[in-house]
């Protein structure tokens, strides 16, 4: 089992701690494979990361500080999708970088540090673009999604 509950628990506790340090809130999705209709229709990983964002309201935070970390299991495809306020801010070569370097770990099959050490290169650009001021809520969940 590539996440299994300890190390589903460590980015959630990741999540948490990264947000401390940032007014960004992150979401980690994981989906097992996609589903044979979407391959049918010719659904690429990026569009499903895209539904998935919208699916989990990402884009719901009072500063559009969303970012989803989708990752298609099957593939071990990594997509980060930012929300409009962020997307502003931060160059999507960068998301795309972080993506590379955690699909490099998946690959290996290390989820846990791949996972934890994206969410760090996430936490940094965020930190330095959307720092956490003195209002700093929690606007969604830190728990890791698995996607169904």
């Amino acid at each position: 089992m590539s996440f299994p509950k300890v190390v589903l628990a460590e980015i959630e506790h990741a999540v948490q701690q990264s947000e401390l340090q940032h007014r960004g809130e992150l979401r980690f999705a994981v989906e097992n494979t996609l589903a044979l209709a979407r391959v049918w229709r010719g659904i690429s990983a990026r569009q499903r990361a895209i539904e998935v964002f919208s699916n989990l309201r990402v884009w719901d935070t009072e500063g559009n500080s969303g970012v989803l970390i989708y990752l298609l299991l099957a593939d071990r495809e990594v997509h980060i999708i930012a929300d409009r306020g962020i997307a502003k801010r931060v160059a999507q070569a960068e998301w795309d970088a972080t993506a590379e370097a955690m699909q490099k770990e998946f690959k290996q099959g290390d989820f846990l540090h791949g996972s934890i050490r994206g969410i760090e290169r996430i936490t940094l650009l965020l930190a330095a673009h959307f720092p956490p001021g003195t209002n700093n809520p929690n606007e969604l969940a830190n728990k890791p999604v698995i996607v169904k």
